[in-house]
């Protein structure tokens, strides 16, 4: 009962996500011959599939070594295997809760349980996300100024939902490059909401709790103040960004190589797919379930052909999606065991010093 009650809250958030993922597969499959679907997925060359999966594993730990390469420039001592481990947490998080909203904060806290600060680690896990939506926005971007055929072509009935992703986008990385680079006005905001949540006693009025806020916020303003400084950092960054939202976006190009298609090349399949990602990013939906099929079946229909394009999409989203979720929910179990583990241990080794 002890562990339902601590975590409620994520048991909730696993129960709509398999709500939302029966209703998605009940509406894809309503009509469908399954054995006859399942004859065509098993036509799919298997060391294409092979690939595929090792590209997802490839997409994952891009981000640890952006979250190694930071905190190092930062001088915290951190280690690779580690920040794999949050990486994962973060993704498993992420592919659970609406909007990803859940993964920056699991990371956070496992971090802290490493002994990071969390200052530090929300600063960084900020620019994470500040890159990784970035590149969405610059090939939103740049289809809409310089490829709006190829728009019109692929997206006649989903334009709407490919806009709105493009502006959400823009805004939360407008909003996150002034939290990240502008750490005064972050720091008023934080004691204005802390004052506010004060104000409507969730909290009791503490003088010890603000001067936490205050030392930490001189710790975030003392690390942005060097990520400003180093522009070159967060380039290389971004450059590991881009290439990790480009491996994800290769495995449907994988999945459509596995079935012999030859017509389209890797640019088209992973710019289309791209168009996806942009579209349902911001959706308050985990993982972006059925907005992400749906929109699959609708844009990759001409490409894939209607043989093939819902076994296509079963594959695409089964790699990118669900082959992700399984594995970050393992990786996640270990890690929650180990890092918890060694927190325990700490401790005692320090009250035993005592």
């Amino acid at each position: 009962m002890g562990f339902i009650k601590n975590n409620k809250k994520n048991i909730l958030q696993i129960m709509f996500l398999f709500v939302l993922l029966g209703i998605t597969f009940y509406e894809l499959l309503k009509g469908q011959e399954l054995g006859a679907l399942w004859e065509t997925i098993k036509l799919a060359k298997k060391d294409y599939i092979f690939w595929g999966v090792l590209i997802v594993l490839l997409f994952v730990c891009c981000e640890s070594v952006i979250i190694y390469y930071m905190m190092r420039s930062l001088k915290k001592e951190v280690r690779l295997g580690s920040c794999i481990k949050y990486s994962f947490i973060g993704f498993f998080f992420s592919c659970i809760t609406p909007s990803a909203s859940g993964g920056q904060p699991a990371q956070i806290y496992y971090m802290s349980k490493d002994r990071i600060d969390v200052p530090v680690s929300t600063l960084v896990l900020m620019i994470v996300t500040l890159t990784y939506k970035l590149v969405l926005v610059l090939v939103g971007v740049f289809l809409i100024l310089f490829n709006a055929p190829f728009i019109d072509k692929f997206m006649q009935g989903t334009k709407f939902w490919f806009y709105l992703g493009v502006f959400l986008n823009v805004f939360t990385v407008t909003l996150l490059v002034i939290l990240t680079f502008i750490p005064k006005l972050t720091k008023w905001l934080m004691h204005i909401a802390l004052r506010l949540i004060e104000k409507l006693r969730i909290l009791k009025h503490k003088e010890e709790r603000s001067k936490r806020l205050a030392e930490s916020m001189d710790m975030y303003k003392e690390s942005a103040h060097y990520f400003r400084d180093h522009k070159l950092v967060i380039f290389n960054v971004l450059l590991i960004s881009i290439f990790q939202r480009f491996c994800l976006f290769f495995t449907t190009y994988i999945v459509y190589q596995a079935f012999g298609l030859r017509e389209y090349g890797a640019f088209e399949i992973m710019t289309l797919q791209a168009t996806i990602s942009i579209a349902v990013d911001m959706l308050p939906l985990p993982g972006g379930v059925g907005a992400s099929e749906a929109l699959f079946l609708s844009i990759f229909a001409p490409v894939f052909g209607p043989a093939l394009v819902l076994s296509g999409m079963l594959l695409s989203r089964g790699l990118s999606y669900y082959a992700l979720l399984i594995i970050s929910a393992l990786v996640t179990v270990y890690a929650h065991i180990s890092i918890t583990h060694a927190a325990i241990k700490r401790t005692a080794a320090g009250n035993g010093g005592e």
